[in-house]
């Protein structure tokens, strides 16, 4: 059922899901899914996970909020666990991505402000993706996101994803620009994988200009590409990290991390936030990030992710729609050579639950829990369906 007192935003939504476990959803009429998309990278431990659900039982029963007005002991320790995890120093909690990247946006203006910038300038990528508030849209490279929303944020200056002559252009012709914002890895955009000194080399290019390095990695990150994470795969430490999705494993929670100079900027009434870091999702995401330690789920990623790569490239060899397959750890785009939407509804009767981006890119963010078996059967599933849809199939 889709009641009309909603909103048309999402269109028509064929399942209804009402339960979950593991790697498993349910619908309403008892079907069982497997769940290789986990509400979009946010389900990294299943669902309805122990540590997960007697954390938030634990916490619920003692104050579900107070407000930032207030000490919350939940958002205090969890800072010190993310503190510890991502070297960064200072962090700003929020509800979602978007609004952790609103944080870091605002932070990029601070920044370019204390310069004497009348109009502190982001670098952005084409084909990104960062959030659907107004700023963030505006950074999103996608004019589909755009549409309607016109006008949009002065302040944004965009190039080609992993292009460094073309930051190298913007920066010798633009003296405005304070900060680099831009995702490891673009989830939205196609599971689209840089080369390995992409990020390296735009740390250098903001250390020569004084601007901020700000990494996006609300997709990448919580163990998803192999590390907590990902830039962490690549020795550097940017100014400004954002997170969120698997941060809670389902709980609604962001962060704006900081370090150096840029975690010295935000004042008190800078920013803040009514809900953000409040102490129900925090105690959920403290249960999340020791869960993943414990378990060593950033080394399964890895490993899992390898071998799902191979799996696929083997399975598809010779299937002339698949243009491409590519991934980091689990984190997996299998592109084909037409748009391909349909298959979305074909793994569904098959009881597979998958994504389709960028048009023609069949996305894959399975739980970080996946058993050998459940990428066993993801595999079978899903190669028959690609091989099926081909033209030769």
């Amino acid at each position: 059922m889709t009641s009309d007192a909603l909103m048309n935003n999402y269109g028509k939504r064929p399942l209804s899901l009402v339960k979950g476990e593991g790697a498993w959803v349910w619908d309403d009429n008892g079907k069982r899914y497997l769940d290789a998309l986990a509400g979009i990278a946010v389900c990294g431990l299943g669902h309805a996970h122990p540590a997960v659900t007697e954390a938030i039982h634990r916490q619920s029963e003692n104050l579900v909020h107070c407000s930032n007005l207030y000490n919350i002991p939940a958002q205090e320790r969890l800072a010190e666990q993310l503190k510890t995890v991502s070297g960064m120093t200072n962090m700003f909690f929020s509800n979602s991505g978007a609004e952790a990247n609103e944080a870091a946006i605002k932070l990029a203006r601070l920044h370019g402000h204390s310069k004497n910038i009348d109009v502190p300038t982001i670098i952005v990528m084409e084909n990104s993706f960062h959030g659907r508030t107004l700023a963030t849209l505006t950074a999103t490279g996608n004019r589909k996101v755009h549409a309607g929303f016109k006008p949009l944020v002065r302040g944004f200056a965009r190039a080609p994803f992993d292009d460094l002559e073309a930051v190298h252009a913007i920066a010798a012709n633009n003296d405005s620009i304070a900060a680099i914002l831009v995702e490891p890895i673009q989830g939205e955009g196609g599971i689209r994988i840089p080369d390995d000194d992409y990020l390296i080399q735009l740390r250098n290019i903001c250390d020569a200009n004084d601007w901020l390095l700000m990494l996006d990695e609300i997709q990448t990150a919580n163990g998803r590409t192999g590390s907590f994470f990902h830039y962490q795969q690549h020795n550097i430490r940017p100014d400004v990290v954002t997170i969120a999705k698997g941060l809670g494993n389902g709980m609604p929670i962001g962060t704006c991390l900081a370090s150096g100079p840029a975690s010295q900027l935000m004042q008190p009434g800078s920013h803040g936030s009514t809900f953000g870091g409040n102490p129900v999702a925090c105690a959920a995401a403290e249960a999340t990030i020791a869960t993943i330690d414990k378990d060593k789920l950033c080394q399964r990623a890895d490993e899992l992710g390898t071998l799902l790569l191979e799996q696929f490239r083997d399975t598809l060899t010779g299937c002339d729609m698949v243009k491409e397959i590519r991934g980091r750890g689990l984190m997996i785009g299998i592109e084909l050579t037409e748009p391909c939407s349909e298959l979305v509804g074909q793994a569904a009767d098959a009881g597979l639950l998958i994504n389709v981006t960028a048009n023609n890119v069949i996305r894959l963010l399975p739980p970080l829990i996946f058993s050998d078996d459940q990428a066993r059967q993801l595999i079978s599933t899903l190669v028959p369906l690609i091989k099926a849809f081909s033209p030769e199939g």
